[in-house]
């Protein structure tokens, strides 16, 4: 009689016990949710969904990007404040509603410092200055001659008031002598099918939004901010490039946040998680095609990051007189 059967027979049962245990574990944790304040399309919507790809393969998770456009991005950021402190909801946005919106807005449902913990620096966002490809400019020389000649038509597009590029866009109106109206947009998106269309003159927003229309000739980016010429535009100068400063400051970053409260070693955990994902070729190559630059930075060097631009843009929005009536 072969005794060992009803042992091995045990033996099997118990693992399909733990088998089915760990199966209701898994069904019982709820999805990671990556939020974002702007419609699909966008430079940010490109992020979001790169780090969902990579973070479902690497961490076996079911991973959902869920837009939640409006209001300049605060409706998914207060959405996120109010979300469960476990880590399952991540909130990613740009370093503005956290620098500028404080400094502009009259009245705000979230404070950085009380309401979210900085999980990771992801990418830095290179922006430009675009228009449609059947403008009569197609220099930033030609476009200051020609919004100076025709007065009243000096609408800049771009996806939200208070943040860097509003105040970039002021300053390149008192570098040109021209007063600039910014109009603001719902998103990239939107902003980019007027800008193709011809209904706003001159926009301004990440180039992530703008690349492949540019590189598909539906519209022009005439130049880019910063000090350096962007490597995915070689050929397009910077607006310093022609004695103009006004967008030197103009890049953004997109960080990685949770809801205050959220367990020390979960938040590292997410940090962790997310950093590997930046650091896959697969995933920067995908990004740096879009125009993204990946980063990969701790949450300590956001945070540090984001008293640094306090600290830059506080006079700045002091001396606008800004204040934005939403």
């Amino acid at each position: 009689m072969n005794t060992s059967l009803p042992l091995l027979r045990r033996h099997l049962i118990g693992m399909a016990c733990a088998l089915a245990l760990t199966s209701s574990f898994a069904q019982d944790k709820p999805p990671l949710k990556l939020i974002i304040g702007f419609p699909p399309g966008g430079a940010l919507d490109t992020l979001a969904r790169a780090l969902a790809e990579q973070l479902r393969t690497s961490t076996g998770d079911t991973v959902v990007v869920e837009s939640r456009p409006g209001a300049a991005s605060r409706i998914a950021i207060e959405s996120v404040k109010r979300a469960p402190a476990d880590g399952r909801t991540v909130l990613l946005a740009s370093s503005a509603p956290f620098v500028l919106f404080p400094m502009t807005y009259k009245r705000l449902d979230y404070d950085l410092d009380r309401d979210f913990l900085p999980v990771a620096h992801l990418v830095d966002v290179p922006t430009v200055i675009s228009t449609g490809s059947a403008s009569p400019y197609q220099t930033m020389a030609q476009y200051t001659e020609w919004v100076r000649a025709q007065p009243g038509r000096g609408s800049v597009g771009l996806t939200n008031l208070g943040g860097a590029l509003h105040f970039s866009v002021l300053a390149l109106g008192k570098a040109i002598g021209t007063p600039l109206t910014p109009v603001a947009y719902k998103g990239g998106a939107p902003l980019a099918t007027d800008v193709v269309g011809g209904h706003v003159p001159l926009a301004t927003d990440a180039l992530a939004s703008q690349l492949e229309l540019h590189r598909g000739g539906k519209l022009r980016i005439l130049a880019v901010s910063g000090a350096q010429r962007n490597r995915a535009l070689p050929d397009v100068p910077t607006l310093k490039e022609g004695g103009i400063d006004a967008f030197v400051h103009a890049n953004a970053w997109y960080g990685a946040f949770v809801p205050a409260g959220t367990p020390r070693a979960t938040v590292a955990a997410l940090e962790k998680a997310f950093m590997a994902a930046l650091q896959q070729p697969q995933v920067q190559a995908q990004l740096q095609r879009a125009g993204l630059e990946p980063t990969g930075l701790d949450g300590a060097s956001a945070a540090r990051k984001l008293r640094e631009e306090r600290d830059f843009w506080r006079p700045i929005v002091e001396a606008s007189g800004f204040k934005n009536e939403e």
